[in-house]
């Protein structure tokens, strides 16, 4: 059992946050009381701290957003950072950061969060709120959605009062364009739905089926890759350039990548997969093949990929091909950058024409960590896995000190055997 002895006023951060990680360490493997009172009472006392726990990570999240410390540790956005090393699925990522991006706007909401006179769904949905309104706007959505916790509504139900306050915004200002919300399109037939924003913009949302996505990847992935080692935009942001391309028609032919047995092509009943894996019904994959111009990957013994190298500084476009069916995503472990959106990577590195431009000598890498193995070739740890894909993990930067636990500072020492606290 781990122990640490705290001086509340004159700890520091690290400390205070080291003996919370023993206590939290302590906590988790104790069993529950014997009383259902009891665990409900501990349960909602647990909940009020957990939310003010959530005020200080808002506030770490934004120092490192703003000074985008992230990129350091190998990790392209702040997001990107939550969702792989902190294990958070994309909305709970994409929460957290609007909180910590939005805490500075509504004073009230961040004083109350931290006290623990306010939760942290309500914190959450009101941050969400008001992230797309101005500052104007911006308080007086907040003392109104505040005025709704308070009198007891349900953050879904201050969820929807926030949507209701977007609305009546857009309609005052003349921006208003909001379609209808149906949700019962299905998902046989593709479907995009466009609202204006306040600054003229647009939202949009949709779905694709899976011709329609396939089509979609063929046609944007080529266009929306990093124009160099200075285009700092994220995939995100490359792939509207790349829409707006399309819709300018300055766009290139579609290519669509369908993995499949020829028998399917020719009227099997074998199922073919997209680069991404998504599985492609036999039937699915002629129509693609017939509307889309299907590249057809023929497949070994054993659905090996044929060995297509060459000597070579580029790689081919076959190659490529071969390489997007190994790769659905970015070589780094931690990434989840498509792998149609990516670059071809020398695993080896290419100096002077030294390293073969060979299949079993590429990967595909984001531009972002293209860079960053270039840069920082010591923080990128690379392995096969046992179908022979390469595997890049991140490392932490040389000069990080990180440490965990409650023990000293200079990480020596045993643990204690009790828990000491002095207000």
């Amino acid at each position: 059992m781990q122990s640490v002895t705290v001086e509340l006023g004159a700890a520091s951060t690290m400390e205070l946050v080291n003996a919370l990680s023993t206590i939290a360490t302590e906590l988790a493997t104790r069993q529950a009381p014997e009383s259902a009172a009891a665990c409900l009472e501990l349960t909602e006392t647990l909940a009020t701290a957990t939310d003010m726990q959530e005020s200080a990570m808002a506030s770490f999240i934004g120092r490192v957003d703003v000074a985008g410390e992230q990129q350091r540790w190998g990790y392209p956005s702040t997001r990107a950072w939550l969702r792989s090393k902190l294990g958070m699925r994309e909305s709970r990522a994409k929460e957290r950061l609007t909180l910590a991006r939005q805490r500075h706007r509504i004073p009230q909401v961040a004083k109350r969060l931290a006290a623990g006179d306010l939760s942290y769904g309500y914190a959450t949905t009101i941050a969400d709120s008001v992230a797309r309104l101005d500052d104007i706007d911006c308080a007086q959505a907040e003392a109104t959605l505040l005025e709704m916790a308070d009198q007891g509504f349900s953050a879904g139900k201050v969820a929807s009062f926030g949507q209701r306050i977007r609305d009546v915004i857009a309609e005052r200002d003349g921006t208003e364009d909001a379609p209808d919300a149906d949700t019962k399109h299905g998902y046989d037939k593709s479907w995009i739905t466009t609202t204006r924003s306040l600054d003229g913009g647009r939202y949009i949302k949709g779905w694709l089926n899976p011709e329609d996505a396939a089509i979609w990847d063929g046609t944007l992935a080529p266009l929306a890759k990093p124009a160099g080692p200075d285009d700092r935009r994220d995939v995100s942001e490359r792939t509207a350039a790349a829409l707006s391309s399309v819709l300018s028609g300055g766009h290139k032919a579609t290519k669509v990548t369908v993995i499949c047995d020829l028998e399917t092509l020719t009227g099997g009943n074998a199922p073919a997969r997209l680069t991404d894996g998504t599985p492609i019904p036999a039937a699915q994959a002629r129509r693609i093949a017939l509307a889309a111009g299907v590249s057809p990957l023929l497949l070994g013994r054993g659905n090996t990929p044929l060995y297509l190298g060459y000597r070579e500084r580029f790689a081919s476009a076959a190659q490529r091909q071969v390489l997007e069916t190994l790769y659905p995503t970015c070589a780094v472990r931690e990434c989840e950058t498509p792998g149609t959106l990516c670059e071809v990577d020398h695993v080896g590195g290419w100096a002077l024409g030294r390293s073969p431009t060979d299949i079993d000598q590429l990967a595909l890498t984001c531009g972002w960590h293209n860079r960053f193995k270039h840069t920082s070739p010591d923080q990128i740890h690379i392995t096969k896995d046992q179908d022979g894909r390469y595997v890049y993990r991140l490392l932490p930067p040389p000069d990080a000190h990180r440490r965990t636990g409650g023990g000293p500072p200079d990480g020596t020492g045993p643990p204690d055997t009790t828990l000491t606290w002095a207000a």
